[in-house]
């Protein structure tokens, strides 16, 4: 239960500090744990970035307080780490809809967005499947998007991505010989967002060459070799079914709240890798092919 209390404490310590600068690196340290670690774990828990979750509190509470108090915006936006009115405006009308001026009209509706609080419930024992595997270094290639906004907003990308890049999609999956794996990274992530690639492994001769080899130049300059260094992971899977990836953000949770807070490991600055497979019933590529997905979490020990 101490990462319960640890994370508690940490939003405690955000709320008390909304109208500083908060230290990211402090605010791990009320948890006892790294940044990073805090960081990607606050994201998959909450659903928002630290960020996010910062600004949107400052929002918040700056639009109740023109409203309520009718105080003058420029306070209001030093108050909350705003350097410009102009910068503030932007931020606020993005939030709320309305130009901080318009604020004080008490007839109009502002958002609001109330602070967090965990509740932690035990609901029995629960088995999880998982295994941990120290991966040697692997060279991929792909390309990316980098997608941001909310975790509704950053599925919508990712479909999109999907749609709109299947001429990349097939000519990796030409080259690659394997119709069987795909991967999917999720790397460099911030309070923006992150980087997310789709990509294949190919020999190291495709792996330099394949724009070129395809007669493709343009392409050139959208695939990446991607470098992923040795890492320790813990690997779940999902169940078989057609669309796996509706099941990712629930495993990806349970996997951080149920697994990890007992385990004695954290979660490591290094990219986050989902491996999908094909497969086919009884191997007869003439019934209906399914899918599962590994899900590597990079991990190290506290």
């Amino acid at each position: 239960m101490d990462w319960v209390a640890g994370m508690q404490a940490a939003l405690d310590y955000i709320e008390a500090h909304l109208t500083d600068e908060i230290d990211y690196e402090k605010v791990a340290a009320v948890a006892y744990s790294s940044s990073y670690h805090f960081q990607r774990v606050f994201g998959i828990l909450c659903g928002y970035t630290l960020g996010e979750y910062i600004r949107n509190r400052r929002l918040s509470l700056a639009g109740a307080e023109l409203q309520a108090a009718g105080a003058k915006v420029i306070n209001v936006a030093l108050k909350y780490g705003y350097d410009s009115p102009d910068s503030f405006a932007r931020a606020f009308k993005t939030f709320h809809g309305v130009l901080p001026s318009q604020a004080r009209d008490k007839s109009v509706k502002l958002h609001s967005f109330s602070r967090l609080v965990l509740k932690f419930s035990l609901e029995g024992g629960i088995t999880m499947n998982y295994r941990i595997e120290e991966k040697p270094e692997m060279v991929l290639t792909g390309f990316k998007k980098h997608l941001t906004g909310t975790p509704e907003n950053r599925y919508e990308q990712e479909n999109d991505f999907y749609v709109h890049s299947r001429v990349n999609q097939y000519l990796l999956k030409g080259v690659c010989g394997d119709r069987d794996n795909g991967y999917n990274v999720i790397t460099n992530i911030d309070d923006d967002g992150f980087d997310f690639y789709i990509a294949e492994r190919l020999d190291e001769w495709w792996t330099e060459n394949l724009a070129k080899g395809l007669g493709y130049d343009e392409k050139a300059k959208e695939f990446e070799k991607i470098i992923i260094p040795k890492q320790l992971y813990v690997i779940c899977e999902t169940d078989r079914m057609r669309y796996p990836v509706i099941a990712m953000p629930e495993l990806r949770r349970k996997m951080v709240s149920e697994w990890l807070p007992s385990s004695g490991y954290q979660l490591a600055d290094a990219p986050e890798i989902a491996v999908t497979h094909w497969y086919y019933k009884n191997g007869d590529e003439s019934t209906n092919q399914s899918r599962y997905i590994e899900l590597w979490l990079p991990i190290e020990k506290v």
